[in-house]
């Protein structure tokens, strides 16, 4: 199961690094559509949390 999991890493990092080096402007895209997400949930979740205390 090990064996399996650093394969996994090994071919998804080999996947990244070909991505970028290859289509570098649409894996910025990727890059900024995953922290625009992350900052919309951080932002839900301090609504909620805001309008939970009150």
């Amino acid at each position: 199961m090990a064996q399996a999991r650093k394969v996994a890493t090994y071919v998804l990092v080999i996947f990244v690094l070909y991505t970028i080096i290859n289509q570098p402007s649409r894996a910025a895209d990727l890059v900024q559509v995953g922290f625009v997400g992350i900052s919309n949930a951080a932002k839900s979740i301090g609504k909620f949390m805001h309008d939970l205390a009150n």
